[in-house]
């Protein structure tokens, strides 16, 4: 046990300790979170060239992917246009001749000398009389390379120019060389379950695996692990957010909830009724209630909180519930606030615009618990705002708050039941990732028949087809949004990608003026709260232009965030009332903003958002009695871009379109931007490993509720490995965090 212990400790120990890595080599290993062995061999291959698969040269198939090994006959640096370097590379092995070809790497011409052997794996393609590749995987398998490769399969590393791929490989080996017997974070019940492979065992495999079939029982093992070690921190977290308060236990049917539901105009939907006693009975339990509430757009979310805050308040205490802007805000005033005043309830609105003798009338009313609801923004944060008796605490739009801005919420009451609500379309098997230690439920449904809605995929070259839509619903009388484009980060000026290729008198049309630049390449966001500050300027640039040219018979108004909350509530209640024809915006309309008379809108720049930021945006039309229409304008003519927005044409089903979404992304990009701690989910792809996942969540309740609760050995080697794993991922997001304030 003892050498176990040890083994499992030199986990933790400094890179420096293997052989071969000095201190300037560790300084470049920690780019990568390589700051320990345990983070060293959690930086995992990504790619493998399988030289049991590979071909040669004459019998590779063109429009198919391939891996040849083959020597380097020459090498030529060409410059056919200024500051633009090209390198083709010359490939032979004796059945025929291969031409890789490389942008902007000049230095490939003094590192592929004549004679070399090398490996590619790329897609063949036929050009000019010659097999061909652009922009391969290349990888030198001789001279200081050839230990690295005598197995049949050669991992990639991500590595860099300190430390490049073979360098990688060889750390890498001599880490794997010092690895013991180690301790293992997955229970053997959990193990024997799955017929999961050792820890040790799988460490090994993943980065040097005999073949692809111990690749992939490898990755199985380790997917397992991360999603095992992620729900049971996340559950554990919640726990302790409860410390030692007795959690409230609500009357889930009382006469204030009856008659709410008797004031309501119209009847909730299945799926709302559902959600509804979800929450009634958790809330009702003697356990403190953690709920997630995902609702498609439209879906009625709203009113599933309101029969919350009547639980509330049928049980003598006090509920917040906070938005992320006033105009979000006002609406839970505007269509909440009579119909909990026909229920005999008493409520109030905090925001950063409430005058200050309201706010202190607001204050003394949530002291005295004379105020049962209060609604507010962040306004509700601040340390002025105390309850008598806080026992619930609603979150709408939660991905918008920071952990620490919910922290401080709940803090407002002793131990209250917690209910988060988010719009964004999130796939189950995501929810449990990102909220496994939430229980939750689902709006599908929407409330009442609503109007038809098309939405419409346009090229920057198709730019004027999408004006023309929004210039007959303004014929009409009705109203449109447009959604100005993104620049670059730090940019200050409007994107002129779209500007590309449009006619003279398109540009006129439009507003651009001068040459016409190349096609830049889109900065594709993964959240609308990454947006630049700068998109304000270039929303008052756009503004400028359609009134001037596009909309010159029409009004056109301005909406973005760095305006004041006076100005945006005096646009809005302008653009509602019908003063305004045309609202040029940046996202801050993704919520909060309900104007029936409004069918258009137009996105620019529609390529660099997310389908799901899409969707989001796209349901501010068409929510009155006429149709809405949704054009969406990309900045480019890529094929793949435009397939990925044509799923927009396609289905107006939020969970649908995040699952696609999902599937051609980043999955860890959207974890790290969505919850903390799920950065350690370097393997897990959302879309396939759905049945681990829903099997990780399980068995960490599980686990947690019987082996941890029994305190044996094993349970305390898991919960040890696991928290020393998230304390790694925390280390190197400070470390992280202190690189980007110094810069």
């Amino acid at each position: 046990m003892s050498d176990r212990l040890a083994a499992t400790l030199q986990l933790d120990a400094p890179v420096t300790t293997i052989a071969g890595v000095s201190s300037g080599r560790a300084a470049a290993l920690s780019r990568f979170g390589a700051t320990t062995i345990r983070g060293l061999l959690a930086h995992y291959p990504r790619r493998y060239l399988d030289m049991s698969n590979t071909c040669t040269i004459g019998n590779a198939r063109i429009g198919e992917n391939a891996t040849i090994s083959a020597t380097v006959y020459e090498t030529k640096l060409k410059r056919p246009k200024p500051h633009f370097d090209l390198v083709e590379v010359t490939l032979t092995d004796g059945t025929g001749t291969l031409i890789c070809t490389f942008f902007k790497q000049p230095w490939l011409v003094k590192t592929l000398a004549a004679g070399m052997r090398v490996s590619v794996a790329g897609k063949v393609e036929f050009n000019y009389g010659f097999l061909r590749m652009t922009m391969p995987f290349l990888d030198k398998i001789d001279g200081d390379n050839v230990e690295e490769v005598t197995g049949q399969v050669i991992p990639v590393h991500p590595a860099s120019e300190k430390v490049p791929v073979g360098q990688m490989r060889r750390i890498m080996r001599a880490a794997l060389a010092g690895l013991g017997r180690v301790y293992d974070p997955v229970p053997a019940s959990f193990r024997a379950k799955y017929r999961l492979m050792p820890r040790a065992e799988a460490l090994r495999a993943i980065h040097f695996p005999v073949d692809m079939a111990e690749q992939a029982q490898a990755r199985r093992r380790l997917v397992y692990e991360e999603l095992f070690s992620l729900e049971v921190h996340l559950m554990r977290q919640a726990e302790k957010e409860m410390g030692g308060a007795q959690p409230h236990r609500h009357e889930a049917n009382g006469p204030k909830r009856a008659a709410f539901m008797e004031a309501l105009p119209f009847s909730l939907t299945k799926d709302q009724t559902g959600a509804v006693e979800d929450i009634a009975s958790r809330m009702a339990a003697p356990s403190r209630m953690r709920h997630m509430l995902l609702g498609d757009v439209g879906t009625g979310k709203t009113m599933v909180a309101a029969v919350a805050l009547c639980i509330a308040a049928d049980s003598g205490s006090q509920a917040l519930m906070m938005g992320p802007t006033e105009v979000l805000v006002d609406q839970y005033a505007n269509g909440l606030g009579p119909l909990l005043e026909a229920a005999g309830i008493t409520w109030a609105k905090l925001t950063g615009s409430t005058s200050a003798d309201e706010r202190a009338e607001i204050l003394r009313g949530l002291a005295s618990g004379n105020v049962g609801v209060c609604f507010g923004t962040h306004a509700l944060l601040t340390d002025d705002v105390v309850c008598a008796r806080c026992s619930l605490v609603v979150i709408d739009e939660e991905q918008r708050f920071g952990v620490d801005q919910k922290q401080k919420l709940i803090g407002k009451g002793a131990a209250p039941d917690v209910l988060e609500m988010t719009a964004t379309p999130i796939p189950r098997t995501l929810a449990l990732a990102l909220y496994g230690s939430m229980t939750q439920s689902y709006l599908r449904e929407v409330p009442f028949d609503r109007p038809p809605r098309t939405t419409k995929v346009y090229d920057f070259r198709e730019r004027g087809k999408a004006y023309d839509v929004a210039l007959e619903a303004l014929a009409r009388g009705e109203q449109a949004y447009i959604v100005c484009p993104l620049v670059s980060m730090g940019d200050s000026q409007p994107s002129k990608s779209a500007e590309a290729g449009m006619r003279p008198k398109d540009r006129a049309r439009f507003g651009y003026s001068g040459t016409t630049g190349s096609e830049e390449e889109p900065v594709y966001l993964d959240s609308l709260d990454d947006f630049h500050e700068d998109d304000s300027k270039a929303a008052e640039a756009q503004a400028k232009f359609l009134q001037a040219k596009t909309f010159s018979a029409y009004k056109v108004g301005l909406l973005h965030g760095r305006m004041k909350a006076d100005k945006k509530r005096e646009v809005m209640d302008r653009f509602r009332s019908g003063a305004i024809d045309v609202l040029v915006s940046t996202t801050v309309i993704e919520v909060g903003v309900d104007v029936p008379n409004a069918t258009v809108m137009i996105v620019e720049d529609a390529d660099k958002f997310g389908l799901s930021q899409l969707h989001q945006l796209r349901g501010r039309v068409g929510r009155g009695t006429k149709p809405g229409f949704m054009c969406l304008v990309a900045a480019t003519s890529d094929k793949t871009a435009m397939e990925r927005l044509s799923a927009m044409e396609s289905t107006e089903d939020g969970f649908k379109l995040a699952e696609y979404d999902l599937s051609m992304r980043r999955e860890g990009d959207i974890l790290g931007n969505r919850q903390s701690g799920a950065s350690v989910l370097k393997l897990v792809n959302v879309v396939r490993d759905g049945a681990v996942i829903e099997a990780a969540h399980d068995d960490a309740r599980s686990f947690l509720d019987n082996d941890a609760a029994k305190d044996t050995l094993e349970s305390k080697i898991a919960l040890r490995e696991i928290e020393a794993t998230f304390a790694t991922e925390e280390a190197k997001r400070s470390k992280a965090t202190k690189r980007g304030g110094a810069r």
